[in-house]
């Protein structure tokens, strides 16, 4: 049986975070919080680790995309036996990743929104990251090809864990590391990263106001903030919450205009606050395929006016915000 706990990666996880404010996070990637999850597929999922082929990645490229190994790297009935237990582990939503000649097209083009930030964002070479609700942990790899010296991803949704976990076992020396958890289960003023990214987070949250404070307390004096997150237009102090759905979304609680976005870090004490992007989202960045074969942007879109949500409400926007922490208050 493969023990989550037992792998090289754990256990550098476990001796980098010793120590520190962070230290009892480690054992949230266990086989035991696994099991706690009480989630149907965790059994025959973690089987499926058991069952993975031996493969070397002759290369690896996480700096213009996130590609380990080539086809040749292995027989075709071994591709075919990765390809399947990758296929198990749907819906892929992050990406794309390109896995021994496997290319997994995602639901979202994940490096579309990776490069309208990375111009605008403080280089993250040698930074310690925290990459909040980073699903499979697609922007975790590019962030650790950007030179980060580690990166954790936060996510509470077991199956992108274990798509990370795919990718993490052909990648075992690398300091990337996803925990099944949402922020909440961190310490309050932990403060032990230089960058965090909370992209696609905030309108899910009830209390966006909490988020950011919950953020801030992660980050060192004078770290960095990335947040990217929808957006409506409108004057500051404006912010639409849907009566229900949102592009057939249910759980989407504010969507505020940039103005208010940047209203509300200011007054949780972050400074130098700017928005560096502002981009309608379209098909060419979220859409089916046979990696998600279900519901995506234009089922959420009014089919004769693209610039309204099937509800009616204005289609989806999404700014990137940085700010930059404040002096910590004794």
């Amino acid at each position: 049986m493969w023990h989550s706990r037992d792998t090289e990666a754990d256990q550098r996880l476990h001796t980098l975070l010793s120590g520190t404010a962070l230290e009892s996070l480690s054992h949230y990637a266990s086989e035991t919080y696994l099991y706690s999850r009480k989630h149907g597929l965790t059994e025959r999922w973690l089987t499926l680790f058991d069952e993975l082929p031996a493969i070397a990645a002759s290369s690896i490229d996480l700096a213009t995309q996130v590609r380990i190994g080539q086809a040749d790297d292995c027989t075709v009935e071994q591709r075919q036996a990765l390809e399947t237990a990758a296929r198990t582990f749907m819906p892929w939503r992050k990406g794309p990743w390109s896995l021994f000649g496997i290319d997994i097209d995602t639901e979202w083009r994940s490096d579309m929104k990776w490069d309208r930030l990375l111009p605008h964002i403080q280089p993250l070479a040698g930074r310690r990251v925290l990459d909040v609700g980073c699903g499979n942990g697609y922007h975790c790899y590019r962030m650790l090809g950007e030179g980060a010296d580690m990166v954790l991803g936060v996510d509470p949704h077991p199956a992108y864990f274990f798509q990370y976990r795919l990718m993490q076992h052909f990648l075992r020396h690398l300091s990337v590391f996803v925990l099944p958890i949402t922020l909440d289960k961190f310490p309050d003023k932990s403060g032990l990263f230089d960058t965090v990214f909370s992209m696609g987070v905030l309108y899910h949250r009830r209390s966006p106001i909490d988020h950011l404070f919950q953020l801030q307390s992660c980050l060192r004096e004078g770290g960095e903030l990335v947040l990217e997150s929808l957006v409506v237009d409108g004057p500051d102090g404006y912010a639409l919450m849907p009566d229900d759905r949102y592009c057939q979304m249910k759980n989407v609680w504010f969507l505020p205009s940039v103005a208010t976005t940047e209203s509300w870090l200011k007054r949780c004490g972050f400074r130098d606050v700017r928005t560096v992007d502002v981009n309608a989202t379209d098909s060419s960045e979220q859409r089916s395929t046979s990696w998600m074969p279900f519901q995506s942007l234009s089922d959420g879109l009014d089919p004769h006016n693209p610039a309204l949500s099937i509800e009616g409400l204005p289609a989806p926007k999404r700014a990137i915000t940085l700010a930059t922490a404040p002096q910590k208050r004794n």
